[in-house]
């Protein structure tokens, strides 16, 4: 039996693939709206953490961030006290090693075995089951857990990085390259298009490039049609950007490039509040530059 905390955007096609693979998945989220859609797709509904936990042989949690994974674990109603030894928590969340390290100790501890396995890929990988997997921890662990994995991610995309810490790690510095992308990508166009380059011959110029990268080829035409990228909140993504970038600091590695993007969506969520968009960032260097980046190309 699998319990799953966390049916979101991400969570609930998740929980429907592993459904439909054949698991039983008992389900929880902290907002009871969730309780019916969980059940439409065909699973079982926990009144609190602990219960979700209880029987489950692998308890899985996707949750917003770091604190949320702290507080589904070990607080009122959490769901490690309830785990049993031998069964094992998959933390698919985009955690921080430093905050999920005291939660894992205490599972590994209580005989509980542990892997972080965060995602890359969007809700479009999630209901399609090909999400790209971050995997830290125990070789042997991830083996005996290698099916129920390639439900959810593809299996040719579930990446070992290493010990547990490294997939955390990996997908933090995935997320930092595509925000400092997206960050230098549209500082490049809003100067350009004030020393009176044509937006489209520049963004055509770039895209042949050396310059070329993964933000410009496959997002970049969502920006210039005016999508921020809702899927995620400003907070989350300067969340995310704050503790690689602590990481960093704690570490003794030079990180001024990436500080740099950090204070930029640090300042964009003083300005926009927590609301949905990846992309927010550069809707505050376009406000400043008092320019947008938008088909037709004027």
């Amino acid at each position: 039996m699998i319990g799953f905390l966390g049916v979101g955007r991400m969570g609930l096609p998740m929980c429907a693939n592993l459904v439909r693979a054949g698991h039983e998945v008992v389900a929880h989220d902290l907002r009871p709206e969730r309780r019916a859609p969980a059940l439409a797709r065909g699973c079982r509904w926990a009144a609190d953490a602990s219960e979700a936990a209880a029987s489950a042989d692998v308890l899985v949690t996707m949750l917003p961030g770091p604190h949320e994974v702290v507080e589904a674990m070990t607080g009122p109603g959490g769901a490690l006290p309830a785990l049993r030894a031998g069964a094992t928590w998959i933390d698919m969340t985009s955690n921080s090693a430093v905050s999920a390290e005291p939660v894992r100790v205490q599972a590994l501890a209580g005989g509980v075995d542990v892997l972080e396995a965060p995602v890359g890929g969007g809700v479009t990988a999630a209901e399609d089951g090909t999400l790209k997997l971050y995997v830290g921890g125990d070789r042997e662990v991830l083996e005996r857990n290698r099916p129920l994995l390639e439900v959810l991610g593809d299996p040719r995309r579930i990446v070992h990085l290493g010990g547990h810490g490294t997939g955390y790690t990996a997908k933090l510095l995935v997320n930092l390259l595509w925000f400092g992308q997206a960050v230098a990508t549209a500082e490049a166009l809003l100067l350009g298009r004030r020393a009176g380059i044509d937006l489209g011959v520049l963004r055509g110029a770039l895209s042949d490039s050396a310059a070329a990268s993964e933000f410009i080829r496959r997002d970049l035409d969502a920006l210039l049609a005016g999508d921020y990228m809702t899927s995620f909140g400003v907070d989350r993504c300067h969340e995310e950007l704050a503790n690689v970038v602590a990481q960093a600091r704690a570490l003794g590695v030079p990180f001024e490039v990436s500080s740099s993007v950090e204070r930029i969506y640090r300042r964009a969520l003083a300005r926009y509040g927590a609301a949905d968009g990846e992309l927010l960032a550069v809707a505050l260097l376009e406000e400043e530059a008092g320019v947008e980046l938008r088909w037709p190309f004027r």
